[in-house]
């Protein structure tokens, strides 16, 4: 029972992965070529709710084309592999269940504010991008004077705030594999195993704390732990947060991969949202080093509560 649990747990965090995937193409259709007069202009063809829709790109260019060709590609592999995954589920007796009200409304609400919350951690990881051009980066996927690593950061949040949203993946559990694959999201494109857990030392800038090199079953039986304990919510997602922080699991991203890993406790809950605002990132990273160092944990969990946690009203 459970190897056929956890087949479907993984084919489920790959269907919502492949679903992320399908929301970062920022041109979704056929490619299509109209003109006016002498001047060539882009379009993608698509089909919606059974209608056919056009949706201007812009002037023609050969790369412009090619990459909506790419996309139009990539977007059909995805589809199929969707396809044989849900004929998968199916096979396993996956059935969809439906989540609470309160599930569903907390969804909505961090959707509602994915762009913030992505600009906010950007901020939190030292990206030097204002909010528009963060904006233009999640809803194009590219933008000019910007760094390709810093492109390439954001473009991850987005896909990790993508894949934590997904109904399937909101209805699992807050384990430490749905860690690791959140780490390997925000690692995307800067290492080849990005959610493998650290195997060598590391240290951490400001700050006299090392954090010992992770062990994979005392990790998987602390989150166990901060999950299990009887406690608020909102305590339990600011615990599993500065739990993965401060142990450093991952080589690189374990800032970004704890709030997201804890953010999917709490939206799961119907719990609202934790994000560190842009105004109060330094005064966060003072308690946290602050907290490395010894400092009892309710000074930053109270500092999070207060400022940092979104709630529907």
């Amino acid at each position: 029972m459970a190897a056929k649990y956890n087949e479907i747990q993984e084919l489920l965090r790959s269907r919502a992965d492949l679903n992320a995937r399908l929301n970062l193409m920022p041109y979704d259709g056929t490619p299509e070529i109209k003109e006016r007069g002498n001047e060539k202009y882009l379009y993608v063809r698509k089909r919606v709710a059974g209608k056919q829709t056009s949706t201007y790109v812009g002037a023609y260019t050969e790369e412009l084309y090619n990459l909506l060709l790419r996309n139009a590609r990539e977007a059909r592999e995805i589809r199929k592999e969707l396809r044989s995954i849900d004929k998968q589920l199916a096979n396993a007796g996956y059935s969809e269940d439906e989540l609470s009200s309160d599930v569903i409304n907390n969804i909505a609400f961090a959707r509602a504010n994915m762009k913030m919350n992505i600009y906010d951690q950007a901020v939190l990881e030292g990206v030097a991008t204002s909010f528009p051009q963060t904006e233009e980066i999640i809803d194009n996927g590219k933008i000019s004077g910007v760094t390709a690593t810093d492109v390439q950061k954001i473009l991850n949040l987005k896909h990790a705030w993508e894949f934590i949203l997904d109904r399937d993946v909101i209805a699992s559990r807050s384990d430490y594999y749905m860690l690791s694959h959140i780490a390997r999201v925000v690692n995307e494109g800067f290492f080849a195993e990005g959610g493998r857990i650290r195997g060598v030392p590391v240290t951490i800038g400001g700050s006299s704390y090392v954090p010992p090199l992770p062990n994979e079953l005392d990790v998987k039986e602390k989150i166990r732990e901060i999950i299990e304990e009887s406690d608020e919510v909102i305590n339990t997602a600011i615990k599993l947060c500065l739990y993965c922080m401060k142990t450093q699991i991952f080589l690189d991203g374990n800032k970004r991969a704890s709030v997201i890993f804890a953010n999917h406790y709490l939206i799961s809950h119907g719990g609202g949202f934790l994000v560190i605002p842009e105004k109060e990132v330094p005064e966060f990273k003072r308690l946290l080093v602050k907290y490395y160092e010894g400092e009892d944990i309710t000074v930053i969990a109270d500092f999070m509560k207060k400022y940092c946690w979104k709630k529907i009203e």
